[in-house]
């Protein structure tokens, strides 16, 4: 929401202490923002590395759970990806959303490549969802300098090896994904 110049005026003419008992108070109303800034202030950035790894063992501690339809694999695949955008929303680590998505999605069609295995009407959802999650990382692949492509390319294409050969197939074709990537 845009403020009013004249509101602007007046905030900035508050006494320091007032203004920061408003601050502290809209920042407790938000939890992106207080997360962000706890992110930037008291762990100075530095703390990304751990975020990531803390992040790649939810994900393959949910792989590992005995799910065996399409719909709970697909859930799980959404909760992840909802806590891969928390983070990439927080800590601005572009590189690392695309590495952690990559990384859930090859992890997830590796581990229930049995479930995922033939298109159904139960694996619908799941298939257009796996086939979309693919065209989002190879977006995001292609706006990476060519030197942090490169480091990609292998989990890339096994991705995309697992996408043309599971559920979603079909969907991949539709969207015109590459089978494979050379950068």
């Amino acid at each position: 929401m845009a403020l009013p110049e004249q509101l602007k005026k007046a905030i900035i003419q508050m006494p320091a202490k007032e203004k920061d008992k408003l601050l502290l108070r809209l920042i407790t109303k938000d939890k992106t923002l207080s997360d962000r800034l706890h992110f930037e202030l008291i762990e100075d950035s530095a703390t990304i590395p751990e975020r990531r790894e803390e992040l790649m063992g939810r994900i393959v501690r949910t792989s590992k759970f005995n799910q065996n339809t399409p719909g709970w694999v697909l859930m799980d695949m959404r909760a992840l990806s909802g806590d891969i955008a928390y983070h990439v929303k927080v800590t601005k680590d572009k590189i690392g959303g695309i590495e952690l998505n990559l990384f859930l999605l090859n992890t997830f069609l590796e581990s229930y490549s049995d479930i995922l295995r033939t298109y159904s009407s139960r694996a619908d959802t799941c298939a257009l969802y796996i086939a979309k999650k693919a065209q989002v990382i190879l977006n995001g692949l292609s706006k990476l300098d060519e030197d942090y492509r490169i480091d990609y390319i292998k989990d890339a294409n096994r991705m995309l090896q697992l996408v043309f050969t599971l559920c979603s197939k079909m969907y991949a074709r539709q969207m015109e994904l590459p089978q494979e990537i050379e950068f």
